[in-house]
């Protein structure tokens, strides 16, 4: 194999920060539907991407289902 050649990971979100997958995700569907899908205080009241991404990241099981909604739009 030649030293340049990169191996693809098996992982889709490898490479994909959580603000992309966010954006993303409020881009295509906005706000509301995202509290719909996943009923977590900053989604449904007065969301902004900061508060979001800092609770995202402090719990694993929210971060999880946001990640499955981005996955499963692709």
């Amino acid at each position: 194999m030649d030293m340049n050649e990169q191996i693809p990971h098996k992982d889709p979100l490898h490479g994909i920060t959580l603000k992309k997958i966010l954006q993303d995700l409020i881009d295509q569907y906005g706000w509301k539907y995202l509290a719909e899908k996943i009923q977590i205080r900053c989604f449904m009241f007065n969301p902004t991407m900061t508060s979001s991404l800092k609770f995202l990241r402090q719990t694993p099981w929210a971060r999880e289902r946001v990640e499955k909604i981005w996955l499963e739009r692709r």
